[in-house]
């Protein structure tokens, strides 16, 4: 068997997984159809738990300076600077930067990515998957344990597997364009204009993105699109001309809205557009994907070494289905929200008083930012308020006085126990005890919290059990057992798996 993972498609998505997998200890292989990176960026940034999770790999430093984004839901300003959390998404980077610093991640990590090579079919059977492919020398065959999808909304891998992928068809288009020298005024999250709705914002210097929904240009092709149509239409609804500008990318996108009915079937995965599409609305498409990535990789990874506990990869659907699917309600009323006419303005009304209101302001962010995916994290504990939710990006302090903060800890992506000075001293000493017996898959952390940055009420753990996605998989107190969550997500202790693995040994001597 070649590798222990092949994953088809090295955009964002793609490469983030490959490095995920890479990191819990499993060989894997990207295969690209593209012999080149396209340049193109339908995105131009992330949302806060897509920036959360880059950093908890070391990646976001990478990006350099970056700037962040004020939110909003359906053109329906909330003002983050009023909530206990941090929503902030990151805007102003292009897909194609993202992909350039994914990739060089993943080279580093001694990932191979073989360009110009499609996928033309696969084969599974009882211990792996075998896949052919056509390459620069022609036709050939890979073999691996498990197959992943990230191949976008046209996954030949989730059509190969005759996953269903339903959903609405279009019902109406944006058209965008890049163009130098525009020197037009910038509407970063949209205006509202007779007969449609416009978008411009800055990607670089010199350089402007703008995005058109015009009520009298129907969703189609964007191979069919032209440059002439958007700046007619531009001109017809802001009065603006922008023909004399140099044209660097013309694209459409429409509000067709699909989702996988299953992420995995036996050995094949599918993750980010291969399992969900959706109008544009607050870089979402790509950093769910990249979560999709985050939650799938480390399981993938324990799966092939051996320690997966029973159940660990059905998690992936049971998890991240029921963002998809949260994802294609959101952006559905978005779409409804943002492009339809002037009839929808009593209720843009309406919206914008809601979101005055605390809660209402925090479940709309929750929903676009992505902080407040919480998973079922199941064992005998339900107390603490941070169960199943992602760790938020706090510091601690070390016994020899050395800070650091939780994405470093993750930077591994391994398993973290931290025990803070509030623990009782006989159940934390247990609590150490028992971290010995699974510190090939976890690190054990002693520092105390530094409460300035935890958000306004947050009651902070004594203990907490985090998975490599950042997760909180266990807490102190009323968290439940913390052996029983280690077993659930890490499996066995080391010598449980080591006695295993002698009486196999000698079964077959």
């Amino acid at each position: 068997m070649g590798k222990d993972v092949i994953v088809v498609g090295a955009g964002p998505v793609g490469l983030m997984l490959a490095g995920e997998i890479r990191l819990g200890g499993a060989d894997v292989v990207v295969y690209e159809k593209l012999p080149a990176p396209s340049g193109e960026s339908r995105g131009v940034g992330f949302t806060k738990r897509a920036a959360e999770v880059f950093d908890q790999r070391g990646l976001l430093a990478r990006f350099g300076e970056v700037e962040y984004a004020q939110g909003h839901f359906g053109g329906v300003r909330i003002d983050f600077s009023k909530l206990e959390d941090n929503h902030y998404s990151v805007r102003g980077i292009p897909q194609f930067r993202t992909e350039e610093i994914l990739e060089a991640w993943v080279r580093e990590l001694g990932v191979t990515v073989r360009r110009n090579h499609e996928v033309t079919g696969f084969e599974e059977t009882a211990d792996g998957v075998t896949v052919t492919y056509e390459g620069p020398d022609g036709p050939g065959r890979d073999s691996a344990a498990y197959l992943v999808g990230c191949d976008g909304a046209r996954s030949i891998v989730r059509k190969l597997a005759g996953i269903d992928f339903p959903g609405w068809d279009a019902t109406r288009g944006m058209y965008m364009a890049d163009l130098v020298g525009a020197n037009i005024r910038q509407r970063p999250i949209g205006e509202r204009v007779p007969g449609g709705m416009v978008m411009a914002f800055n990607l670089e210097d010199g350089v402007d993105r703008i995005v058109i929904h015009d009520e009298d240009l129907r969703p189609q092709d964007k191979s069919k699109l032209t440059f002439d149509e958007i700046a007619d239409a531009w001109q017809r609804m802001t009065g603006e001309s922008v023909h004399g500008a140099e044209v660097r990318w013309v694209s459409a996108f429409t509000d067709t809205t699909r989702q996988a009915a299953e992420y995995r079937r036996g050995r094949v995965f599918l993750v980010g557009d291969a399992t969900h599409i959706h109008m544009p609305a607050g870089a979402q498409g790509m950093s769910v994907g990249v979560q999709d990535a985050a939650n799938l990789g480390w399981k993938l990874a324990a799966a092939v070494r051996g320690h997966a506990p029973e159940g660990l990869l059905d998690t992936f659907q049971s998890e991240r289905h029921p963002v998809g699917e949260g994802l294609m309600r959101n952006t559905r009323a978005q779409t409804r929200l943002y492009l339809t006419g002037e009839e929808m303005e009593p209720l843009r009304a309406v919206m914008r008083e809601l979101v005055e209101l605390p809660e209402v302001a925090r479940h709309l962010a929750g929903l676009v930012s992505g902080i407040d995916v919480r998973y079922a994290m199941g064992g005998s504990g339900s107390g603490h308020p941070l169960l199943g939710l992602r760790m938020p990006d706090l510091a601690l302090e070390r016994a020899d006085g050395s800070r650091t903060r939780v994405a470093e800890l993750l930077h591994a992506a391994r398993g973290v126990l931290v025990l803070t000075s509030g623990a009782d001293g006989q159940e934390a000493q247990q609590a150490r005890d028992l971290a010995a017996g699974w510190s090939d898959r976890i690190d054990l952390v002693e520092a105390r919290w530094d409460p300035a940055g935890a958000p306004a009420g947050l009651r902070l753990p004594e203990a907490v059990l985090l998975r490599p996605d950042g997760h909180v998989a266990w807490a102190a107190p009323d968290g439940g057992v913390l052996r029983e969550a280690l077993e659930a997500w890490f499996g066995p202790a080391r010598e449980a798996l080591e006695g295993a693995a002698a009486v196999e040994e000698a079964a077959v001597v």
